[in-house]
């Protein structure tokens, strides 16, 4: 039985913050899903899976929300255990607890595997400055998905760019300061949250290029352009490094070259 069970959308790199930290930790998580278009004909529930067209009635059924249309399926446990709703949607292996939003269920993950490997830091002291960069993360962590998705739905505009081009430059330059000049990691001497989470958001916000078309139709320049490299040396030192480390590549490469083909095969 799993230690953790995971209900999302996928591909999700929010996602790999758990997963990743399973990795390192020894923590055995099951993750479930599917696209967002896919999900829709799912049952949202501690035992989701794809739904019969003769069962797609008797549950609760909810307008989709951001990055969703049409009609959702809920069960009353689902809502229960997430009363906002959303996924991705974590549960104890019993069902009855609900852990939402990927930060928490990343460090849910870290707390069950901690005497395996502390990723939560090595006292009250570091605990709290990992959380300092987590809650730093929500910030880009959202400006990021409404500029991704203003790209995918050609919604974009100058002022959502502009939002989310300061956001990407105040949580680099955060990660960058705190990785100068010689250190290994963002925050000790080992791997931390802190350094899965600015792994994952960093690799979402590579979807930058595989729509860079809409930028040029709206006279706009990449935010994740070139000059990133010279600008926050350690920070982008530090995310290919860790793109290769065991417990990351399973989940990073493969994106970022699928990635990286959309966008060659785009120009």
């Amino acid at each position: 039985m799993s230690q953790l069970r995971i209900f999302s959308y996928l591909p999700n790199p929010r996602i790999w913050k758990a997963t990743i930290a399973a990795r390192l930790a020894g923590v055995e998580v099951e993750v479930r899903g599917s696209s967002p278009k896919e999900l829709q004909s799912w049952l949202w529930d501690f035992d989701a899976r794809p739904l019969l067209e003769s069962e797609q009635v008797g549950f609760e059924e909810v307008r989709g929300q951001v990055g969703f249309k049409g009609t959702l399926h809920k069960t009353s446990g689902f809502m229960e255990a997430h009363p906002f709703g959303t996924v991705p949607a974590a549960f104890s292996p019993d069902g009855r607890v609900g852990i939402f939003e990927s930060n928490s269920i990343m460090r849910a993950v870290a707390r069950v595997g901690n005497s395996r490997f502390p990723l939560y830091g090595g006292d009250a002291y570091e605990a709290s400055r990992i959380d300092s960069f987590l809650d730093a993360s929500l910030v880009f962590a959202r400006d990021s998905q409404i500029y991704l998705l203003a790209l995918g739905s050609e919604t974009l505009s100058a002022e959502i760019h502009s939002r989310a081009r300061d956001g990407f430059r105040t949580y680099l330059g955060g990660i960058n300061q705190a990785l100068a000049p010689d250190r290994e990691f963002v925050v000790g001497n080992s791997i931390t949250l802190a350094d899965i989470c600015f792994v994952a958001e960093f690799s979402l916000f590579h979807n930058e290029k595989a729509r860079a078309g809409e930028l040029v139709k709206q006279g706009l320049k990449p935010i994740l352009s070139a000059a990133v490299d010279e600008e926050f040396p350690q920070a982008m030192s530090h995310f290919i490094k860790l793109s290769k480390h065991p417990a990351f590549a399973p989940d990073v490469e493969p994106y970022l070259a699928k990635i990286e083909k959309v966008a060659h095969e785009s120009r």
